[in-house]
């Protein structure tokens, strides 16, 4: 089994790629769920529908079904919309000059790569899980901090950055670690896609060397270590922010 057949640089390029997916999909992530908890918090009903919807959505379709969907559909979306808008400029300069002849003003394909669909579906996904998450959160902090600080006159901001933000860190931990567990490993999802991230590496390399076992025994490894670290340092992160708490 660690016979690799010289295929254990393809892996770690593969695995670093996984990394990255991983990491930026966390941030987009994290940027998704702060807005989506703080619209389902919102007094606007406009604002708490729409994050509603979203949440509702996401967590009702498996993650291989949107992965797909945003892939091939989004992209085809994205390109009718190019070729239609080109019309519409066309047309529109046509009526005031009819000598106009068809123009490209904006390229008539636009190919979207798989590793930025894979970090902005896993991203968007999770974004309605972190969006809960912050939500439980926030609702967990005690209300009569805020008020104390907004007494004291501390801004919104400022009470935001002092008060909410530190506590509801602590709150959501936990979730926040359950999350990024799951992120990780959905990950594996972007070889579908052709990224050529650490299962498709493995997978190339297992047909190759008509060895499976081997290299997807490999893969698990890995992400056992990516997601064994991972624990490490959020059980660090939540002694931290634990301190002078009971």
């Amino acid at each position: 089994m660690l016979d690799l057949k010289g295929y254990e640089w393809s892996l770690a390029e593969g695995a670093w790629i996984t990394l990255q997916v991983a990491l930026l999909s966390l941030a987009l992530a994290m940027i998704l769920g702060m807005l989506g908890a703080l619209a389902k918090l919102s007094p606007y009903r406009w604002a708490r529908a729409i994050a509603t919807v979203y949440t509702t959505v996401i967590r009702g379709i498996p993650d291989l079904v949107l992965m797909m969907l945003i892939f091939f559909g989004g992209q085809m979306l994205l390109n009718d919309s190019l070729y239609n808008l080109n019309e519409w400029l066309n047309n529109f300069f046509a009526s005031s000059d009819p000598n106009h002849e068809w123009t490209e003003y904006l390229p008539d394909y636009v190919e979207v790569s798989p590793f930025v669909a894979g970090i902005l579906t896993i991203g968007f996904i999770f974004g309605a899980y972190m969006a809960e998450t912050f939500r439980g959160a926030i609702l967990a902090v005690d209300k009569g901090e805020l008020e104390a600080g907004k007494a004291y006159g501390m801004s919104s901001v400022l009470s935001f950055r002092r008060i909410l933000l530190p506590q509801m860190i602590r709150h959501a931990l936990p979730g926040f670690g359950n999350n990024w567990l799951v992120l990780l490993k959905t990950t594996a999802l972007v070889s579908i896609i052709g990224l050529d991230d650490m299962v498709r590496k493995g997978a190339l390399a297992a047909g190759t060397t008509q060895m499976p076992f081997t290299f997807y025994m490999s893969v698990a490894v890995i992400f056992l270590v990516f997601t064994s670290c991972s624990t490490s340092v959020l059980k660090w992160v939540e002694r931290k922010f634990s301190i002078h708490t009971r």
